[in-house]
């Protein structure tokens, strides 16, 4: 791995951040048991298709109970990813898994926003935040979180964005939400073209106001949407490691991400669940080099990418250049 290389992670779930040593910390200090089945006897997260993953974040996501819990979790992730010579990670925040254990969403931002500063000061790493909905909660969480982050805005709040389960509802359902946070002047990303096929990602671009898809990766199945997204400056955050992982993909060789790259499209490069899919953002550039035969000029036109597509202001952005 490449430690000097300058690394930016735009698509990385803060929960999914949690190591299983992390998570085992967090449960004693919370007096709380670890749900049965978590853990396998190797000492990884055990699932074994996308809706037991996305049972197991939520496991995971119940121990994270406390406004320190939430400093401890930034901190620690974002010092992991400096270590691996990342200069930038936008983090997506669910507000609904914070509301679940009673933190409310305030106090959940600023455990986040002490871990950022701390993490800044002893590493130079800058972190930010995206709130997200959870797409299979449906259109009415998607509002109330969306009104949530309007009302009560704060300075390392970026963008927002919706993840989960992409089967659920369709992406004119979550409309409202988006066009609320849109004209609040907040950037806006979304999952599409992950479980489902192109038309999803289609869809998504049809009616909502986003410059970035979450994964994207099987757009590659129209090469009108392909073109599409090449013609509208659409970024792609792709996370092989988290494909592979979950097997949309058998292996490197089947996966889109060259044939993305070469046909035009803006790409960035994420871990999006690190522990649960065993990878890191470093793990994640090196497998561009091992797995895809990239060149470390091409991992820094990666890089330059991701700042472009970032959605912390242009001040910020000059100052993420300047350390390439």
């Amino acid at each position: 791995m490449d430690r000097a290389l300058a690394k930016v992670e735009l698509h990385c779930h803060f929960k999914g951040t949690v190591t299983p040593d992390l998570l085992k910390r967090l449960a004693h200090r919370n007096g709380l048991q670890i749900p049965a089945n978590l853990i396998d006897t190797k000492g990884g997260y055990q699932w074994e298709n996308f809706l037991e993953f996305l049972n197991a974040y939520d496991a995971t996501s119940s121990v994270v109970k406390t406004q320190l819990d939430y400093r401890d979790v930034a901190y620690e992730y974002l010092i992991s990813a400096a270590a691996e010579g990342a200069i930038y990670v936008e983090l997506f925040t669910s507000p609904g898994h914070a509301a679940a254990v009673g933190l409310s969403y305030r106090d959940s931002l600023d455990g986040i926003a002490q871990g950022i500063d701390d993490a800044e000061r002893e590493t130079g790493i800058m972190g930010r935040m995206i709130p997200t909905c959870v797409r299979h909660l449906g259109p009415i969480h998607a509002l109330d979180v969306a009104t949530t982050v309007v009302n009560d805005p704060h300075p390392y709040v970026v963008g927002f964005g919706m993840g989960g389960d992409e089967a659920q509802y369709s992406p004119a359902d979550f409309k409202p939400a988006f066009d609320l946070v849109d004209a609040a002047g907040l950037a806006c990303t979304c999952h599409a073209g992950e479980v489902l096929g192109a038309d999803s990602v289609a869809d998504t671009l049809d009616v909502l106001p986003v410059t970035r898809i979450g994964h994207g990766v099987r757009a590659i199945e129209s090469a009108e949407l392909i073109e599409r997204i090449v013609d509208s400056a659409i970024t792609l955050e792709v996370c092989p490691g988290s494909n592979l992982a979950l097997g949309l993909y058998p292996d490197p060789d089947a996966h889109p991400l060259n044939a993305l790259r070469d046909a035009g499209c803006k790409i960035t490069l994420g871990s999006d669940d690190p522990p649960f899919f065993r990878t890191s953002i470093g793990h994640e550039y090196s497998r561009a080099k091992s797995d895809f035969g990239w060149t470390d000029e091409d991992l820094l036109q990666i890089t330059r990418t991701a700042i472009d597509a970032a959605f912390v202001d242009e001040e910020a952005k000059n100052k993420l250049r300047a350390r390439l």
